[in-house]
């Protein structure tokens, strides 16, 4: 039977280094604990923060703990246009091209000439689940979800691997709200018939050759 991987919606939040943190909220302070999320050793903040692009802001946006060595603010294609920024899709953590935006909090602002990223859909896995799927890190795969009458298929999404994840599939507000309409919703990785994952351009190459699957 196929594993079934869980399916969470990431709403727009930012990750700050311990630097800018301080700047925005004071020499010496630090990110206070409200709860842990899905991740292993990720926690949502009380802290919180307005992000403010050229046309547009969102307020009180959230922050995930812990710090992380650089900035970064994760937003979907939709809040990019409000924001009045261009959408870079980017895996976490890859930053470099990407805009900035200003963040303010209740005492001090900062400008940040890069950061805004929408996250590319991924998947967090352990090793050994990596390894029963026949998959590793980076790897590229296409999901079909489970949802009630809005089921689709999600391409390009990457796998990340690391014994610290908990299996879950990442999505933004805009991925999710285009089929999940169940509490619990997830997908299936999609494979070929030798058990790999399934690779686009050879997909859409049996398609076109008539290959019934």
């Amino acid at each position: 039977m196929p594993r079934k991987i869980p399916i969470e919606t990431s709403a727009r939040h930012i990750h700050v280094s311990k630097e800018d943190f301080e700047i925005l909220f004071g020499a010496g302070a630090t990110l206070t604990f409200v709860k842990e999320l899905s991740q292993p050793g990720q926690f949502l903040a009380k802290e919180r923060l307005t992000v403010q692009g050229p046309k547009g802001r969102f307020e009180n946006v959230a922050i995930l703990g812990p710090f992380r060595p650089e900035t970064q603010i994760e937003i979907s294609m939709t809040d990019a246009r409000k924001l009045g920024v261009p959408g870079m899709i980017r895996q976490s953590g890859s930053i470099e091209g990407t805009p900035g935006c200003t963040l303010i909090s209740p005492t001090s602002s900062l400008t940040l000439e890069k950061g805004v990223i929408v996250a590319k859909r991924h998947i967090h896995m352990t090793p050994d689940q990596a390894i029963r799927m026949n998959l590793k890190d980076n790897d590229d795969v296409f999901v079909i979800t489970q949802s009630f009458e809005r089921a689709l298929i999600f391409a390009d999404v990457v796998v990340r691997v690391s014994p610290s994840f908990k299996l879950a599939m990442h999505v933004d507000t805009d991925e999710a709200n285009a089929f999940a309409n169940d509490s619990a919703p997830y997908g299936t990785i999609l494979k070929l018939f030798d058990g790999n994952a399934y690779d686009l351009q050879m997909w859409a190459q049996e398609l076109d050759q008539g290959i019934k699957r």
